[in-house]
């Protein structure tokens, strides 16, 4: 069965390019339908204030759409400019895809 989560993956450093890139990615899954996305952030070794803008700018359009928006697998590191930009407080975070599939879909 095909999971209700979207999961977009990005890698490496996430900034203004591969920011650009993401928006269009939960652009596009917005636009077809998905109404819970999950960026996995596991490939992801850096996060600059480009890519931390475009996050903030993709739960602005989740939000708008009426949809979910989680994020897993956040590195110590991110996970700390997380903090220090209290972004942490706009995300809803899992410990990976498994953690959130498991705790999203069994109180939805």
């Amino acid at each position: 069965m095909d999971s209700p989560i979207k999961v977009i993956q990005p890698q490496g450093i996430l900034n203004g390019i591969t920011g650009n890139d993401l928006r269009r990615e939960v652009s596009n899954l917005l636009d077809n339908g998905a109404d819970m996305l999950l960026i996995d952030l596991k490939e992801v070794h850096f996060i600059d204030s480009s890519g931390l803008g475009s996050l903030v700018s993709a739960a602005q359009m989740v939000r708008t759409a009426n949809a979910k928006l989680f994020v897993c697998s956040v590195s110590d590191q991110v996970r700390m400019l997380f903090e220090l930009t209290k972004i942490d407080r706009v995300f809803q975070t899992f410990i990976d895809q498994e953690d959130c599939k498991r705790q999203v879909l069994t109180t939805s």
